[in-house]
This record gives structure tokens, C-alpha cells and sequence, in this order.
């Protein structure tokens, strides 16, 4: 495999600490993709390198040095909301990614969905609410119909994601709220599709093919029928359009570095469905593979998204 166009450079005067773990049900997930980026990284001999795998949501000892940049792989809470990224930016610590604010918005999918609505991108009809203030099934089904999709509205990796199918299976599903923030959108049926962006750049568009009713963790992370097709059969009209609105979304929503943004096609429209500020970068993942696709290899990319961001730390606090 190739190496994108990934530059030379010297990396002896950084340390790279990957943090990995974290509180939330995507540990799992972190682990194996924080390790997978742990193992790229010790590929390069005059690069140091360090690995911290949290079961605190706190930052590790040892961390400060101008000459530190943090690559995190944590998922989910504390790692992908912002809380990460708000605290090293606080102690002015770089950091590979999305900074705070665009952290904090990706991961709370309706207020991604009104940011990309403002751009003029097709999104499905949804709600949002607390556990404290579930709404009644008769008036949701009156707004957004019977075919829902039931999802916390701050989670990653499809946990907690439910089909709805009739009035019945929503007042059981919304009965067993009580926490949480949450949202529901009208179910839409069509191409499960996921594009990679490096830098800003869209990468290649995979199709995601299971047999399940969604793409949820098992059908992620575990089922061995779900099929990932890259590049996407498509028209080049609409996969034009769609590496267009995943740049835009990528702009619009502050994000550096790296993200996955997923879509659903409905005939020939595309749907925006949510960011991915953190994509995973275990074998089972989108986003290598969709860069595999453009002649980035794994390595390449673990090296690109590293130097994207010592570049900017670098731009910003230049190292003596």
C-alpha cells in the first residue's frame, strides 16, 4: 500500500501519549483501536511513543510538556464530547482532532442535525428529549409516523439504538426511559453509506450491506455477514454530491483533522446522518478503509492525522 503523499518529517522532538479505555460502554472499542494506533505509531523508531488506557474520566500523570501531543481513541463520553478536549486544551496540551466545541457538537446528534440543516443538506424528521421529559407515543407518531429509530442522542457505536415499528413497541421503549438525552427520527430505508475525511479532504464513500435491521454494535463490531463495499457503487453524481456535503458538514461543524460522516440513500437522495469526530480504527472500522481506497494505508493515515495536528500546534506555539 502506499503512503497518501504523507510527507517526511522529524519526529524526534514530540512524545505521543494515545490515551485509550474510558468510562463508557464503547470501551471495548477504544481499546482495540487505541492499540491498533499504539502499534502504527512504534513504527517509527525515533518517534516516542506512550499508551494510557483511563478507567477514570481524568487525564493521565505525566502529561504538560510543549513537546507532548495527544492522540485520543477514546469513544463515547469524556473521550468524543469535548470533556477530553477542553481539559488539554486548558493545560495547552495538542492534541490529534476536533477541539471542544466541535467535539461537543458531533456528539449531540440533533444539534448536528439543525447545524446541517443550516447548510441545506437532507436530513430525516426528528425529535429531541430528556429522560425527564419523555414525549407520548400517540403524539410522536402524529409528527414523525410510525416507523421511527430511537437512539441516545449523545452515544456512538449504535449503542442503545432501537427500530420502531408501531405504536405498541414505542410506548415500550419510551416507558423505559428515565435518563438521558435522546432523539427520534423517522425511520428512513434506503443505502447505508460512510465517508472518511483526512484533513478536509473526503476519502473514498463505503457501503455498508447487513442483514440486520440496522447498523447497530453487533452488526459493527461482531457479525460476520455485515459486508463494507469501497468504493460504493454509485453514479459519480451522487457520490459527487456526497463527498461535497460531508466537506461542507466537516467546515460547518469545526472539525480537524479527521472524521467519518454517515449517510442513508433513499433512491437518489442522501440523507446526512450523524459525525464521527473519533471514527474507530479497529479492523473492523470505516475510516481506514475508506482511505485504504485512496491509497492510504493504515500507517499512512495514523502518520497523517499526527502530523495535521503537530502542524498545528506548531503554527500556533512554535517549538524552540
Amino acid at each position: 500500500m502506499g503512503n497518501g503523499g504523507v510527507g517526511v518529517r522529524d519526529l524526534s522532538s514530540w512524545e505521543v501519549v494515545v490515551l485509550y479505555g474510558g468510562i463508557g460502554p464503547e470501551r471495548a472499542v477504544s481499546i482495540e483501536s487505541g492499540k491498533a494506533v499504539e502499534v502504527s505509531l512504534k513504527k517509527h523508531p525515533r518517534l516516542k511513543v506512550r499508551a494510557c488506557c483511563l478507567d477514570t474520566p481524568e487525564l493521565p500523570d505525566g502529561l504538560g510538556s510543549s513537546h507532548q501531543i495527544v492522540f485520543p481513541m477514546l469513544h463515547g463520553a469524556f473521550g468524543e464530547d469535548g470533556t477530553l478536549q477542553n481539559l488539554l486544551s486548558e493545560r495547552g496540551i495538542s492534541f490529534v482532532g476536533s477541539g471542544a466545541e466541535a467535539s461537543a457538537l458531533c456528539m449531540h446528534k440533533f444539534r448536528t442535525i439543525e447545524r446541517v440543516k443550516g447548510l441545506g443538506i437532507a436530513c430525516a424528521d426528528s425529535i429531541a428529549f430528556s429522560g425527564d421529559s419523555v414525549p407520548l407515543a400517540d403524539a410522536v407518531i402524529e409528527q414523525l409516523g410510525e416507523s421511527l429509530v430511537l437512539k441516545p442522542s449523545d452515544s456512538g457505536s449504535s449503542h442503545g439504538l432501537k427500530m420502531i415499528d408501531n405504536r405498541s413497541s414505542l410506548g415500550v421503549a419510551l416507558s423505559q426511559i428515565d435518563s438521558g438525552n435522546w432523539m427520534i427520527e423517522q425511520r428512513l430505508w434506503g443505502r447505508e453509506l460512510s465517508i472518511g475525511l483526512l484533513g478536509n479532504e473526503p476519502l473514498e464513500i463505503v457501503e455498508i450491506q447487513t442483514d440486520r435491521a440496522a447498523f447497530d454494535y453487533y452488526a459493527k463490531y461482531e457479525s460476520s455477514e455485515t459486508q463494507r463495499i469501497c468504493p460504493a457503487d454509485l453514479p459519480s453524481a451522487i457520490a459527487l454530491t456526497i463527498a461535497e456535503q460531508a466537506q461542507a458538514i466537516f467546515v460547518a461543524c469545526g472539525c480537524c483533522d479527521c472524521a467519518r460522516i454517515d449517510f442513508i440513500l433513499v433512491e437518489d437522495q442522501p440523507y446526512f446522518l450523524e459525525v464521527n469526530t473519533i471514527p474507530g480504527m479497529s479492523e473492523h472500522s470505516l475510516l481506514p478503509l475508506s482511505a485504504r481506497a485512496r491509497g492510504i494505508d493504515f500507517d499512512a493515515l495514523i502518520l497523517k492525522m499526527l502530523t495535521l495536528a503537530m502542524d498545528r500546534s506548531e503554527a500556533l506555539n512554535p517549538i524552540d
